[in-house]
């Protein structure tokens, strides 16, 4: 259809079928059979044809005015679409993992607006895994590999797990120093958002990553730093990314425990669907996170 319409207006501009043959590069009958076409579905002649000369009937001129609109229309829609793709501009919707997000993402972002102020950014803090589509989401970062097939998973490094406790806490309890030993211990345990059941534990035990189930009376839903404030006033044993303790460990408000059986990390994966044609303002955020992220867990 939009074919038609191209060649209706080049047409009424050359003022003959020729001309317009010539100017598309087509046959002049191939010109004819588009143009009755046209008319046939429309139901009204677009052009009074003499063996003289060829002019637009009442109707077509009314025709042409409303093509000429919608194709100056497509153009300035194209132009804007190759422009966003030379200059990133347009909204990114990113989901970020709560501790990661107001840890180390939402750091960076300031100056990801600085270089791209064109791009508005859209961040949602949580730990539920988000259906891209659905939930119109372009980019996420996720602390597990995720299993669909439809995503691109970057791996930007590997958080380690670390156990830790306040002093106080450990004044009043004890210090444990094997994993049998946790049983006597109120540990704090975080639900995971999917299911609703407490996170495992992982140890390093002989050269081999294990989970090990905890008990414990303080629990946390959707926000793994409120587990952090929980242990930061002696609410009892946390196992957490070390990132998100890293000062307080250098401050001496958390200590490390069980370090013998520490060397547990988790994936942070930068995760986003497949597509042919990425949009820019998605591209060099990608990029800028990568680039600012890769490598940078502890």
């Amino acid at each position: 259809m939009l074919g038609s319409i191209e060649l209706f207006c080049l047409c009424a501009e050359q003022g003959s079928f020729s001309a317009a043959a010539v100017k598309a590069g087509v046959t002049p009958p191939a010109v004819s059979r588009s143009i009755s076409r046209l008319e046939k579905r429309l139901g009204v002649e677009l052009f009074a044809r003499t063996t003289r000369r060829m002019s637009l009937t009442e109707a077509g001129e009314r025709y042409l005015h409303h093509c000429r609109q919608a194709l100056s229309g497509l153009r300035e829609a194209e132009q804007a679409l190759a422009g966003e793709q030379q200059n990133p501009a347009g909204s990114v919707r990113i989901s970020l993992p709560t501790p990661l997000g107001k840890l180390r993402v939402l750091p960076l972002l300031p100056e990801f607006c600085q270089r791209y102020p064109d791009v508005a950014l859209n961040v949602q803090l949580s730990n539920r895994n988000v259906d891209f589509i659905a939930d119109g989401f372009d980019l996420a970062i996720r602390m597990r590999k995720p299993p669909e097939s439809d995503l691109i998973a970057r791996h930007l490094g590997d958080a380690s797990l670390v156990v830790v406790a306040a002093p106080e806490y450990l004044s009043r309890n004890g210090i444990p120093s094997k994993l049998d030993q946790l049983s006597r211990h109120q540990c704090i345990r975080f639900l995971l958002p999917s299911s609703g059941s407490p996170v495992p534990w992982q140890f390093r035990i002989e050269g081999q990553d294990k989970p090990v189930e905890i008990q414990g009376g303080l629990s946390v839903e959707e926000d793994l730093l409120g587990c952090v404030d929980l242990a930061r006033h002696a609410g009892g044993l946390l196992q957490t990314y070390r990132f998100m303790v890293e000062k307080d460990l250098q401050q001496g408000r958390l200590v490390e425990v069980l370090q013998p059986y520490s060397g547990c990390a988790r994936s942070a994966c930068l995760m986003y669907p497949k597509k042919t044609y990425q949009p820019l303002r998605v591209r060099v955020l990608i990029d800028f996170l990568f680039e600012k992220l890769h490598g940078s867990f502890v």
